[in-house]
């Protein structure tokens, strides 16, 4: 994901028993020149992975379409999809959010994960024990910022970075962190 904005917010996106789960991988601006190209603002580290042939899911809908042609263009992708060869027919993409299936993504290496792997997970500071559950990822640019939401309903936020997310375990659903000094929890729980 990229990490231009404060944050893109991103939440668990479970879905009901099973409804496949998708996954962002960009904004659609505008229409693009005169042959259908859409500019897509990019919200994945992995845009080298939206090729022609690739089946993606437009809009709030989940729209499937499949991408013609895609190439880089300055910070972002211009894509083409299959059936659409006007200027016409691209606006109705316009600001519309680009998805792919999380099944279809491939695994990550040793210890990386995807965002949609660890919001819900519950965070356990090694001396507290439970402090919460993390439901959002801020991208700040110089790492990635985790948003803890303590049983009370106030929110943590911890760098996450090495020396304070100390092991991750996506099979028990587990984030063990050590919470700086200075971070105020509510001990009370």
């Amino acid at each position: 994901m990229t990490a231009r904005k404060r944050a893109m917010k991103t939440t668990s996106g479970s879905p009901p028993p099973g409804e496949p789960e998708y996954l962002l991988v960009g904004t659609i601006r505008r229409p693009h020149g005169v042959h259908g190209e859409l500019l897509m603002d990019v919200a994945t580290d992995f845009p080298e992975r939206l090729q022609p042939g690739v089946k993606i899911f437009v809009g709030a809908a989940h729209v499937p379409t499949v991408i013609a042609a895609c190439r880089g263009h300055a910070r972002g992708l211009l894509l083409t999809f299959e059936g659409v060869d006007t200027p016409e027919s691209a606006g109705m993409y316009r600001n519309e959010t680009v998805w792919v299936l999380a099944a279809d993504r491939p695994p990550l290496p040793e210890g990386q994960y995807y965002h949609h792997e660890l919001l819900g997970c519950t965070v356990e500071d090694e001396k507290r024990g439970s402090i919460g559950v993390l439901a959002e990822i801020l991208l700040t640019g110089a790492n990635d910022v985790y948003v803890v939401q303590t049983p009370e309903g106030r929110e943590v936020l911890l760098p996450a970075i090495a020396g304070v997310v100390l092991h991750i375990d996506v099979s028990r659903r587990i984030i063990r962190v050590r919470v700086p000094e200075g971070i105020e929890i509510d001990d009370s729980a």
